[in-house]
């Protein structure tokens, strides 16, 4: 066995000369090579108890070393044991271990007794301790016959164990006979001498099979008593009294321990209610880190205890009707222990020792020396020793000095055995550490190169660091006597090789070792505190950095503990990500980063919390008529404290099934008293919250019906209002069956007029809601009240409210009416009020009726609006807004109330004067030529009076875009045009056109157009297409953008103005999308376009542009394609209708072109033509003559010129009111039909011939009118 010694430093001479080791004569610190001679040395043996199992063979240890090897020998009892004569015996070979074989014969009781090994050679004899061999003992209880016992509710109780004695004591513990164990609590718990212990019993404690188990851990028995009945009978009522000790008796009592045991002190009280324990010592502290409670506090634990520990304890056990103390002195006595043990020596011949044996106890031990296990007064002298008490002195020792002694120290509690050697050699220094090891320190850490070495006499050690280093000095470096040398604080220069010398009088030896320093392993990033709900989700993070010469390994810890083999647990590079967290993940989580040199850790709490666990046992007590106590035990709050809790009771009487809220209280409360209503079956449940949520309810606890008594509240909402004119209609709002507070509810009814002198009328009704009183006066005031009565009785006095009979219509209108005309727009209307009698109601206000007279010359009358304006309350005039101006209105008045209108005041007529007119209908400027443009107009469509003129002003436009003096022109009221002469040629002029009553000027029109350009100034400009006569804008006007949809296409068109030839686009796209707009090129001068392929029941946005520097593009238009029809997806084409429609249409065709052919073989007119030659329409071309065939409307596409003095408007439309049989527009979208008179009015193709369709029109088949258009 390798010895250290305890590091000594050694001083350095102010003249820093080489530091020299002198170590004393005591070499502990090292070890005698075994290749020298050495006396024996024990290096094992049994224990000084040896508690054997007699089933299986014994075996009493015995090891030692030496040079030469040594032999043993045992002595048995104090005698010599001879191994030799017992076949049973055996010793080991090269060692003094016996093997005694009893499991085939031999009993081990044959063998028990006080053994002693004895190791021997040449240099000595050691000896080992003396081994007390005794075989386990499991016995069994003896036989008895156990009474039931009987005991009423609240009494204590103790069930005696007494186990039978056994080697060693057994452990006990009570179970039944399911094997389970029996629960323990402040109540009820288990003694240290194994008696169970009631403080009170219960009911529940009421059992057959209370049976006390006695476990023989060292023959892995174990032993049961006879089961314990134990039956508890249930009282009303029971006395509660104040603590008194069970064990142990009396006031005071004593109690002994050794040193280093356990001090276990204990008190266990009975009371009602159970008594709790608390512990203090006198004139002092409990030791803090020392002392601990088990069994519920009631048995108090002082680890290692000394001679410091002794005193006074007192427990004290307490309930709320008292206390009672008891006062145990405790001394700790001590078996003997180590001051100083004797230590090997070595010495060389002709040096001077000491052997020291020191040792304490309580008493003080005895000391007393052998030499080679025997009593050094009967062993032979030794001229070099000297005994002096517990010290032997040695002086000039010679090779014969050489020998083991043994101290031993003894008390009434025990003894100390210590073997120490005297070897005296004269050898050479060698050097035990291996050669060249290799070190590696942290940085910052102490860093302790070994050179352990032997020599006698003792050698002196020196280090050097590097090939050519001085010897190194004290003042940086520690030097242990056993040759090691420490760097308290190493540092990265402190690297290198270093070398130890060691030397005495016969020799030299040394070593080399070489040092690394190595970066610290550091966490850079520590997991974190995390508070989870159950079922959540939570990782740690652990960033490590460390020495990149060295192997790191992150390892995560749970309480100290490897994690739980579950798959909710993963690591992932820094990260321990735990899944759907449960309560037993609640825990310290700890990550620790290691490599061969060092380990850091760094923790983090998980707190796992929850909604609480709902309270349980809920208890009613202090049952009352109006009030009763409920207590509860709370349950698990799952690490979130409780807040509150909340009370919630059920009516099963009146509404069963249905929880409603009681009362709150807060969460450090556990019982309620709680205020009842009369005849209700209550039951509670409580709810417990914290900052999660809530619990769920807790069981539901025992009914409790409350007696019945009169109602304490009248029904509310009272109210009594006629329905008919000769009724009083009393209705209420009826109490709830909680409020009715008993069996039998009714109301009693009572009514009387307000300001006649008749008594109350009352009646009795069931529990309803309304009584009608017949055979009332029309509108007059009653005082009514409705009480609430039971079984018992009669609610308190009711409140009077006050109601009317019912209401008739209004008898007498309004009069005096007359009429104030404020201005144009706004008239005010007076009118005197209605008695109040004649209303019969209650008065709502007046109501006034106002339409305006329309011509009755007009062809076409419309029926006449009224107009209604309702004046709340007793008014007595009103302002009628939002007139029309020179408008000829009548107005009567009404009163109302509740019924509805009375009759109507005489008719008045009033007049508004004269105002601004609107804007004129429209402004357009034709004809242009050098000098002149012509300017067309309609007048306003609401003049708001007679006009008396027009006001045209205009100015020059020049190519910067300045405006020119401003001209102003007076026009007369009944002009339509107006040609401008004397005009700038090839100018832009803008023109500002407004209208004028009396009341002043209307809103304007404004407009742009240029003149013409000198041809004599601009050779070689072609002159202006047909069609030219119409002033262009000179920038493009895209307006009326209409869209006519069907389920996947859509056919848009628009009103353009402006230059020709310009590119037209149509764009679309999903309306309230944000993807970007569809484009489509429009093909020519049309305006119209099919967008196809679109998707059925969906809201697109459209809007037409014209490409250019001007970049016009119109306002978005929106419409909604036709949702998605089964029957489209039938092949129209197969249908019978179908096909019978286009034989139809086929025939009818053919007959219209024989018609045809037959009248132009005659020379003769369609009836249309007859029709338009009758109108002579000027805006209408006529046909040709000369081949017979139809004339076509203008177009610009035509290149003819146009029929002078044509007044087609610019958009290139015909006005429906100039002919009712003209072109209206063109396109696909409307068909032909026949007049009265049997002609054809049918669509005209704007061209002479379709054209092929190009880029992406619309394709879609014509239909069978167009078809004949086209083919005709």
């Amino acid at each position: 066995m390798r010895l250290k010694i305890m590091p000594l430093k050694k001083s350095f001479s102010v003249h820093r000369v080489p530091l020299i080791l002198f170590l004393c004569q005591v070499m502990s610190a090292l070890e005698v090579p075994l290749d020298l001679v050495q006396p024996p040395t024990i290096t094992r043996q049994s224990p000084k108890d040896y508690i054997i199992d007699p089933r299986e063979n014994i075996e009493i240890q015995c090891e030692a070393k030496g040079k030469p090897p040594p032999s043993f020998s045992w002595t048995r009892n104090g005698t010599h044991f001879d191994i030799d004569k017992d076949p049973l015996v055996k010793m080991l070979p090269n060692s003094g271990t016996l093997v005694i074989s009893i499991t085939i014969e031999g009993k081990a009781e044959s063998y028990e007794g006080v053994y002693q090994c004895t190791a021997r050679n040449e240099r000595g004899a050691a000896i080992s301790n003396n081994i007390v061999i005794r075989p386990s003992r499991s016995p069994l209880w003896t036989k008895e016959k156990l009474e039931q016992i009987t005991i009423l509710k609240g009494q204590s109780l103790v069930l005696p164990c007494r186990p039978p004695l056994g080697l060693p004591p057994p452990i006990i513990f009570w179970m039944d006979n399911s094997f389970q164990r029996l629960p323990q609590s402040e109540r009820v718990s288990q003694g240290l001498n194994g008696d169970l212990y009631f403080s009170n019993v219960l009911p529940e404690d009421t059992r057959e099979d209370y049976v006390c188990y006695a476990r023989f851990n060292h023959t892995q028995t174990i032993q049961q008593k006879q089961p314990i009945s134990v039956k508890v009978h249930s009282t009303k009522s029971y006395i509660e009294r104040p603590p008194k000790l069970l064990t142990p008796e009396g006031r005071t009592s004593h109690k002994e321990e050794l040193r280093e045991n356990v001090l276990s002190l204990e008190c266990i009280a009975e009371g009602l209610p159970t008594p709790s324990i608390n512990w203090t010592k006198e004139d002092g502290e409990l030791p803090i880190n020392r002392t601990s409670y088990t069994n519920f506090r009631k048995t108090l634990n002082i680890n290692h205890v000394s001679e410091a520990d002794s005193g006074k304890y007192k427990c004290t056990a307490r309930n709320p009707l008292g206390f009672v103390e008891h006062t145990i002195s405790v001394t700790v006595k001590a078996a003997p222990y180590w001051i100083t043990a004797p230590k090997n020596l070595v010495l060389s011949p002709g040096e001077d020792g000491t052997l020291i044996c020191r040792a304490n106890g309580n008493p003080k031990p005895k000391i007393s020396w052998l030499t080679n296990g025997v009593p050094i007064e009967m062993a032979p002298d030794d001229p070099s020793r000297k005994i002096d008490g517990d010290t032997i002195l040695f002086s000039d020792v010679q090779e014969s000095s050489s020998a083991v002694y043994q101290c031993n120290a003894s008390n009434e509690y025990g003894y100390l055995l210590a073997n120490a050697f005297v070897n005296v050699l004269a050898e050479p220094p060698r050097i035990l550490t291996e050669a060249n090891l290799h070190y590696q320190v942290i940085t910052d850490r102490p860093a302790m190169l070994d050179c352990a070495f032997f020599g006698s006499p003792i050698p002196t050690i020196k280090w050097f660091k590097g090939t050519k280093g001085s010897v190194l000095q004290e003042n940086t470096y520690i030097f242990h006597d056993n040759g090691t040398l420490e760097i308290p604080v190493a540092q990265k220069d402190s690297a290198g090789t270093y070398t130890c010398v060691v030397r005495n009088k016969l020799g030299m030896a040394k070593n080399d070792v070489h040092l690394e320093i190595k970066e610290p392993t550091r966490i850079i990033k520590h997991p974190e505190y995390k508070v989870v709900q159950r079922g959540g989700k939570v990782s740690f993070e652990c960033k490590v950095k460390h020495d990149p010469t060295l192997i790191a390994t992150l390892t995560w810890l749970k309480d100290n503990g490897e994690l739980p083999n579950d798959g909710r647990f993963s690591i992932d590079n820094d990260h321990l990500v735990i899944m759907n967290i449960s309560d037993e993940d609640d825990a310290t989580y700890t990550c620790v980063a290691n490599t061969s040199l060092d380990i850091v850790s760094a923790s983090a709490v998980l707190r796992v919390v929850d909604r609480p666990n709902p309270p349980f046992d809920l208890e009613l007590t202090s049952l009352l008529e109006r009030s009763v106590q409920l207590s509860w035990i709370p349950g698990d709050e799952n690490n979130s404290p409780i807040t509150d809790f909340i009370i919630e009771y059920e009516d099963s009487l009146h509404e069963p099934g249905i929880w409603h809220h009681h009362s709150d209280v807060p969460g450090t409360q556990t019982t309620a008293e709680l205020k009842l209503s009369p005849y209700v079956k209550y039951s509670f449940r409580v709810i417990a919250v914290n900052s999660i949520g809530r619990s769920l309810p807790s069981e539901v606890s025992e009914y409790y019906m409350t007696k019945a008594a009169e109602p304490e509240e009248n029904p509310t909402a009272v109210e009594g209002i006629g329905s008919e004119p000769d009724n009083l209609v009393i209705t209420w709002q009826p109490l709830k069956g909680f409020d009715s507070n008993g069996p039998g509810l009714q109301y009693k009814v009572s009514w009387r007029q307000k300001d006649g002198d008749d008594e109350w009328t009352s009646v009795v009704v069931a529990n309803v809601s309304k009584y009608i009183v017949s055979g009332t006066p029309t509108f007059v005031p009653y005082l009514v009240k409705v009480q609430a009565l039971n079984d018992v009785g009669f609610a308190p006095e009711p409140v009077i409210i006050i109601g009317h009979s019912g209401e008739d219509l209004p008898m007498v209108a309004p009069s005096n009416v007359h009429v104030n005309v404020v201005n144009s727009t706004l008239a005010e209307v007076h009118w005197e009020p209605v008695p109040p009698k004649s209303i019969r109601g209650h008065l709502k206000g007046y109501r006034i009726y106002y339409w305006k007279v329309k011509n009755s010359s007009k062809r076409n009358k419309r029926h006449v609006e009224k107009k209604i304006l309702t004046f709340n309350g007793n008014k007595t005039h009103g302002m009628l807004p939002g007139l029309e101006p020179f408008s000829h209105y009548m107005l009567n008045v009404r009163v109302v109330n509740g019924k509805g209108e009375g009759p109507a005041s005489v008719d008045q007529v009033f007049n508004t004067p004269e105002g601004v007119p609107s804007a004129p209908l429209f402004l357009k400027i034709v004809n242009p030529t050098l000098d002149s443009l012509t300017l067309e107009w309609d007048p306003p469509s609401h003049p708001n009076g007679i006009l008396t003129a027009y006001t045209l002003k205009f100015q020059p436009i020049n190519s910067t875009h300045e405006l020119g003096p401003l001209v102003d022109i007076k026009i007369p009221a009944n002009m339509t045009s107006l040609i401008l002469r004397n005009l700038s040629y090839s100018t832009r002029y803008k023109f500002y056109f407004y209208a004028q009553t009396s009341a002043g000027s209307g809103s304007q029109i404004t407009e742009e157009a240029v003149t013409t350009v000198d041809e004599g100034k601009m050779a070689g400009v072609h002159p202006p297409a047909v069609g030219a006569d119409k002033v262009q804008p000179v920038n493009p006007r895209i307006r009326n953008v209409t869209a006519a949809a069907a389920e996947t296409y859509a056919n848009i068109s628009w009103e353009y103005e402006g230059p020709d030839h310009v590119h037209i686009y149509v764009e679309y796209g999903v309306a309230g999308s944000k993807e970007e707009w569809r484009k489509e090129i429009v093909n020519g001068s049309r305006s119209f376009f099919g967008l196809k392929g679109l998707l059925p029941g969906t809201s697109y946005k459209v809007r037409v542009g014209a490409e250019g520097d001007s970049g016009f593009v119109s306002s978005e238009d929106v419409f909604e394609t036709g949702p998605a029809m089964a029957s489209r997806q039938v092949d129209i084409a197969t249908q019978g209708w179908f096909i019978g429609l286009m034989c139809a249409v086929a025939l009818l065709i053919l007959i219209l072109l024989i018609v045809c052919f037959i009248r132009r073989n005659k020379g003769g007119k369609y009836p249309v033509k007859e029709k338009e030659d009758a109108h002579a329409d000027p805006e209408i071309q006529p046909m040709k003559e000369d081949d017979g065939t139809f004339g076509e409307y203008s177009d610009a596409e035509d290149h003819k010129p146009s029929k002078k003095g044509s007044r087609t408007p610019s958009d290139r439309t015909v006005k429906k009111e100039d002919s009712d049989d003209s072109l209206v527009d063109y396109g696909e979208g409307v068909n032909g039909q026949f007049n009265e008179d049997g002609s054809f009015i049918g669509q005209y193709s704007g061209k002479k011939e379709k054209e092929p369709a190009e880029g992406n029109e619309s394709s879609e088949a014509p239909s069978p009118v167009n078809a004949m258009n086209s083919f005709v």
